[in-house]
């Protein structure tokens, strides 16, 4: 497993289709996975600090495992199969281990909350990976700078 950072959340045009971007920690490949527009809102909500009126499903979700005794360790972007990927959440509770089944976007926006980190299977680096062209600091900057701007109205259909 390869730890992984989250390098944003942003629009890809003209297809005007969201995508998650997680960067290697200690390299210099990104996987960029396309998710849908309430995980992207979710997702980027969350990195901007906003807290809404009412809890979010993926707000919902933590308060449930915060209450339950229920610590996520990890989550790992497992697989990509048929063009989708997989990712799974490795929970504790009890001192027994639990691992259930995720779609990437849904773990991430969980990750994010609950601050854990994120991983990637090698395999699925190898196969979907990226780099970046230019000057990475300025590709993550970018990114920074959509984050900054970014508000749920911009993910409607």
């Amino acid at each position: 497993m390869i730890e992984m950072e989250l390098a944003g959340v942003r629009v890809e045009l003209p297809t005007n289709q969201p995508i998650v971007l997680l960067k290697e920690r200690a390299g210099e490949r990104y996987l960029p996975i396309w998710i849908g527009a309430a995980e992207a809102a979710a997702i980027a909500l969350a990195l901007q600090g906003v807290v809404t009126p009412r809890p979010m499903t993926h707000d919902l979700l933590k308060n449930i495992l915060d209450d339950l005794g229920v610590t996520v360790h990890r989550i790992v972007v497992t697989e990509l199969r048929e063009g989708t990927f997989f990712a799974q959440l490795d929970m504790r509770r009890n001192g027994d281990s639990l691992e259930i089944s995720s779609r990437p976007s849904d773990a991430i926006a969980i990750a994010v909350r609950m601050s854990v980190p994120i991983f990637a299977s090698e395999d699925v680096l190898a196969e979907a990976s990226i780099l970046i062209p230019g000057d990475e600091d300025e590709e993550v900057e970018k990114f920074r700078e959509f984050l900054e701007n970014i508000t749920p109205e911009d993910f409607e259909p």
